[in-house]
């Protein structure tokens, strides 16, 4: 068949449902092969698979949902809970972490089914729901609990899943994570390079796996660094702007205040910045200030905070892709991925301030 009469024959295609059999014939391929192709089984060279993608995005080919669930027992869908009733609403991250998981699973004709949810009751309710129902074949748990309730419900039910974080208990998990401990080493480092020896931390929400391993990761710092570990330096939790003020405080009022403060979040991190101004105090001057999440806000404030980002795209991408081959039989304890965060070094941190008092 030649250029032209491909062409013809493509945009005839077009005009009805292309099925299996028409790219089987056009490609001169087995219909098994073709499925195989399509659904990236290993044992069909990639040479093919990407041919027939390219021929079945070329004649418009869509795979019937209904079809492949009789036929594979899969709906080709990923199930996303997001729990709104969390300190942020996941809003630091969601826009891109979506766009990111769909992307990829768009790239292997999967769907991507969200909900939201009030509770971790409505939580539980609705991963049940969906998986019932045939809306979803495997799900992505964002923000991991080190005792987490979701994990629990999925792995007793053969449910297949893939953290976006870690938890306590990692037998049979897959996952994609941030290594936002590293983060908070290089922190701490980087604030005693520039002189400080009272770094203060104000941890994330309790019983969350990230809130656990950024704390582990300043105490880490402080060990490389040679410093004391000093209690009285570590805050109560705070994730919003008035706790990360109240944590603040706590931390200048101290006999020997902080110079500095590393904070887990950069919404509690906005909070400094009111209490530094009522005492007088130039932050990354007189006080140091360095935080975690990457929020577009932290660029618009005076001086803007240094803090770590993330790339929530890529998470999502990843997270995808690793869903998807847990689904087709890979093993997840073998489906593993760390990443690391990209330090915004900005001018919210500098040398640590004169013994003698804040200059004017």
């Amino acid at each position: 068949m030649n250029t032209q009469d491909q062409k013809k024959a493509i945009q005839s295609w077009r005009a009805k449902r292309v099925t299996i059999d028409d790219l089987a014939q056009h490609l001169n391929l087995s219909k098994g092969t073709v499925s195989r192709a399509l659904n990236g089984y290993s044992d069909i060279s990639e040479m093919t698979r990407i041919r027939v993608r390219k021929v079945a995005d070329q004649m418009g080919y869509r795979p019937l949902s209904h079809a492949q669930a009789i036929r594979t027992g899969l709906v080709r869908s990923l199930g996303l809970v997001l729990q709104v009733n969390e300190h942020d609403g996941h809003r630091p991250f969601v826009a891109d972490f979506l766009a990111g998981v769909s992307e990829a699973a768009s790239a292997q004709n999967w769907t991507l089914t969200v909900s939201t949810a009030e509770s971790d009751e409505d939580t539980l309710r609705l991963l049940e729901a969906l998986a019932d129902d045939q809306k979803a074949d495997g799900f992505i748990l964002p923000r991991t609990r080190l005792s987490d309730p979701r994990i629990s419900f999925l792995r007793d039910q053969e449910i297949p899943f893939v953290l976006y974080g870690r938890t306590g208990d990692p037998a049979g998990c897959s996952w994609y994570d941030i290594t936002s401990e590293d983060s908070m080493v290089d922190a701490v480092e980087m604030l005693a390079g520039l002189g400080h020896r009272r770094i203060g931390f104000v941890p994330g929400a309790p019983g969350y796996t990230y809130a656990k391993l950024r704390l582990e990761g300043y105490q880490r710092g402080l060990q490389l660094a040679g410093l004391p570990q000093d209690s009285s330096l570590i805050t109560a939790p705070a994730v919003n702007i008035a706790e990360g003020a109240t944590a603040a405080e706590t931390l200048l009022d101290l006999d020997e205040p902080a110079t500095a403060i590393l904070y887990s979040v950069d919404r509690a991190a906005f909070g400094a910045y009111t209490v530094a101004r009522d005492r007088g105090l130039h932050i990354g001057r007189d006080l140091s200030l360095i935080s975690y999440d990457g929020l577009p806000e932290g660029s618009l404030i005076d001086p803007p905070l240094t803090t770590f980002q993330v790339d929530t795209r890529k998470a999502g991408k990843r997270l995808a892709e690793l869903l998807i081959q847990q689904i087709r039989g890979a093993d997840p304890e073998d489906l593993r991925e760390l990443a690391r965060a990209r330090l915004l070094d900005r001018a919210s941190h500098g040398p640590a301030p004169d013994p003698a008092g804040p200059t004017e």
